[in-house]
């Protein structure tokens, strides 16, 4: 298991230098943020950054995200111009030796909160969401939510809505299909792992199909283009805001088969409606078994990468919610104590029997 953690460039206050002291991180995960969505990455940003990193200490193997523009999503026949330039970024990443390259499918909005300060009981500040709030606005009056892309415009977001009223999610499916179809054998023949994040939450919102969102997802997912490059970032927080989902299964199945090829690992505390919040790292703090989580990565020989997801805002302080230093240091220290138990407890086992 490799422990990385993610960083947003120069303008992110928690530095390259800050991330360095964490005991047991390897490595950063990161992208090339000043590039249109749609275009090709240039190798000279890629390296730059590289070299930024490298000159830290830390390893750059991963790239979170590389972005999926919305005509793809929607079909639009300006798709094969963004697939190929898509594929070009895969080449000028794998020329520049990164490993994996985590993205998502979801329309319109990458992630959904109702709330990005909720006060837990001892002080500290969460991200949390409430099923009621998001059904109860109404679109025609537009969306204020914490944490949606606010690089739309009221009246573009609208109009981008209205294309999407026609896209349900067996259309979304075929548009995923032709987007892998198109991009995964660029992926293969350079070397290149492609993970896909899960929607979050795991539901429809604002009528917008979701369809990364379960086991069974997953695995349709997985077999249009059954090939290792096809892969999943498997984010335990996403996927565990509904409480059907069995995260430690997903992770027996699909680490078994060598095709989650990035984690993401924090808890929640939800609900059966589908109300969830954001806690600590630990077990005790959430709906989630991260003990039994570790093992089963430990158990079905995980060798790939994982970062501690987003944390609470703890002692003070302050920046991009959910991605402060404190309390996702915390999560990785907590994380790696998991996997040295877990692979002691197996060899003191072992030597037993």
């Amino acid at each position: 298991m490799k422990m990385t953690f993610r960083w947003y460039g120069d303008s992110d206050p928690v530095t390259l230098d800050y991330i360095r002291q964490i005991p047991g991180m390897d490595g950063i995960v990161s992208a090339v943020y000043d590039v249109p969505v749609g275009e090709t990455w240039p190798v000279e940003k890629i390296k730059a950054l590289k070299a930024k990193i490298e000159s830290h200490g830390l390893k750059f193997d991963v790239i979170e995200s590389v972005p999926v523009h919305e005509d793809i999503k929607l079909g639009k026949p300006s798709r094969d111009r963004l697939i190929a330039n898509y594929a070009q970024t895969l080449r000028n990443l794998a020329a520049c030796d990164l490993k994996v390259v985590c993205y998502n499918f979801m329309p319109v909005f990458d992630w959904t909160r109702t709330t990005l300060e909720m006060v837990l009981p001892d002080g500290s500040t969460t991200l949390g969401f409430d099923v009621d709030v998001v059904d109860k606005i109404d679109l025609s009056k537009g969306i204020d939510l914490p944490g949606w892309d606010a690089s739309y415009k009221p009246e573009e977001l609208k109009a981008l809505l209205a294309e999407y009223a026609s896209i349900d999610e067996e259309k979304l499916w075929a548009n995923l299909t032709y987007f892998l179809k198109g991009v995964i054998p660029t992926a293969d023949e350079v070397g290149i792992k492609m993970a896909i994040h899960p929607d979050d939450p795991p539901r429809p919102i604002f009528g917008l199909p979701r369809i990364v969102k379960n086991r069974a997802d997953l695995k349709r997912l997985l077999a249009i283009v059954d090939t290792p490059a096809n892969g999943l970032t498997l984010c335990s927080g996403s996927l565990g805001a509904d409480s059907k989902n069995d995260i430690v299964a997903m992770v027996r199945e699909f680490a078994g088969q060598g095709r989650i090829h990035f984690a993401h690992l924090r808890n929640v505390k939800n609900n059966e409606r589908g109300d969830f919040f954001e806690t600590g790292h630990r077990s005790e703090d959430g709906s989630l078994d991260m003990g039994e989580i570790i093992r089963a990565y430990y158990e079905a020989g995980f060798e790939g990468y994982v970062r501690p997801d987003h944390g609470r805002m703890i002692w003070g302080e302050t920046g991009k919610p959910g991605y402060g230093l404190y309390d996702r240091a915390l999560g990785a220290v907590y994380l790696n104590g998991l996997w040295e138990g877990v692979a002691k407890a197996k060899k003191a086992g072992e030597k037993r029997a």
